[in-house]
Formats: structure tokens, sequence, C-alpha cells
């Protein structure tokens, strides 16, 4: 019987308490991986246990990096919680100890009975930051929920979004994770619940 792997763990660059941030990859058939730090130099990885290769490096939030696998394959991080650009560019470091102040952190969400939903794209309106500037005419219209059609990083700027590839990392071409945290926390505030549209059972055909 094949021995099962374990992906148990945290998942993507974890920042530590000693300004180092933690990197690791899932690579159970890689002969070796190095941590490619963009602009300043690249680490050889430790295999560790059941296929996980992982480094800690003296780098912190907003480092541009990649892996380099067997000595040929640049990929991001496939658990990037930001992009620098699409699927093909360097992952970005993102301090996931959330530091952003929530103006609605006690909004507990409504009774289902009372859902009244609007799903939208937020391509449409050209990013997060645009889509917010619209939701108080949304709730002005009686909506009081909104379901965003997927938002994972896709191949390009413009998809519907069930070609994404990495399923942490909100698509670049929207905005920030920052400015999604803004736009729900927004709609918490004018009493619109948000829902995600999420695609888990395949991954677009590139990236």
């Amino acid at each position: 019987m094949q021995k099962q792997r374990a992906h148990i763990g945290h998942h993507g660059p974890e920042l530590l308490e000693d300004g180092t941030t933690r990197f690791r990859l899932w690579a159970p058939d890689a002969q070796n991986v190095s941590l490619i730090v963009v602009g300043a130099q690249t680490l050889p990885m430790t295999a560790t246990e059941e296929g996980w290769y992982s480094i800690d490096a003296p780098y912190g939030a907003g480092t541009l990096y990649r892996f380099l696998i067997d000595d040929e394959l640049h990929v991001p991080d496939p658990a990037s919680r930001a992009q620098a650009g699409d699927v093909h560019a360097p992952s970005l470091v993102v301090d996931t100890h959330d530091n952003y102040l929530w103006r609605n952190s006690s909004w507990l969400g409504r009774p289902w009975h009372e859902t009244v939903l609007y799903e939208t794209h937020v391509g449409l309106y050209g990013g997060f930051a645009e889509m917010e500037k619209h939701l108080a005419g949304l709730a002005d219209l009686g909506v009081t929920a909104i379901e965003l059609m997927p938002i994972a990083e896709f191949p390009g700027d413009r998809n519907w979004g069930y070609d994404g590839v990495l399923p942490y990392a909100p698509e670049a071409a929207y905005g920030s994770p920052e400015e999604l945290k803004h736009l729900i926390d927004t709609a918490h505030g004018l009493g619109l619940m948000v829902f995600l549209d999420v695609v888990y059972n395949h991954f677009g055909p590139d990236g």
C-alpha cells in the first residue's frame, strides 16, 4: 500500500517572531528546491519530511520570491497570499497577522430570510476599490448580500474567475489584499453580507 503523504502545517510564507520568514513548498517528486529572492539571492532549501522543502530566510513582508525546482523550473508559491502580477509573476510575502483595523468587527451578519443576493463580477467595476464606491447604491436598492464571482489569481487581467490557479491570492488586477478587506469592511458597515463564489474542483489551464 502506498504511504499517504502529509499536508499538515502552515501553507505559504510564515512570518516568524525573530523577523525572518519561513518558506515551505510541497514538492515530493523534486530532487532539489531553492528559494529565489527577487533582486537578492538564491538559497537552497532543506528537504524535511513527506516531500516538504523548507527554509527560514532573513526577509519580511513585501519580499518578492519564487521557487526553483530541480535547477530549471521557476514557479510562484502555490500558497501565495498575493502576486506581484499574474500567475507567472513572483509571489509577495504578506503579513497574515492581520494588522488591518476593522471598523465593523462587531457585525455578525443578517438572518438568512433577509437575504437579497446580488451576484457580481469585481472586474466589471475595475477592482476592489472601485467596486466599494457602488456598495451604498446597492444597499439603497434593497440588496442585503453580495456574492463576488471568483477572485483567486487567474492568467491575465480579465477572466470570469473560473480559471483560478492560486486559491489563496486575490487577483492582482483587482487590487491588494488590504483593498479586499476594506471592501468587505465597508459592505458590513452598510449591512451587506459578503459571499465568495469559489472553485475548488479544478484549476485553470495556465499557471
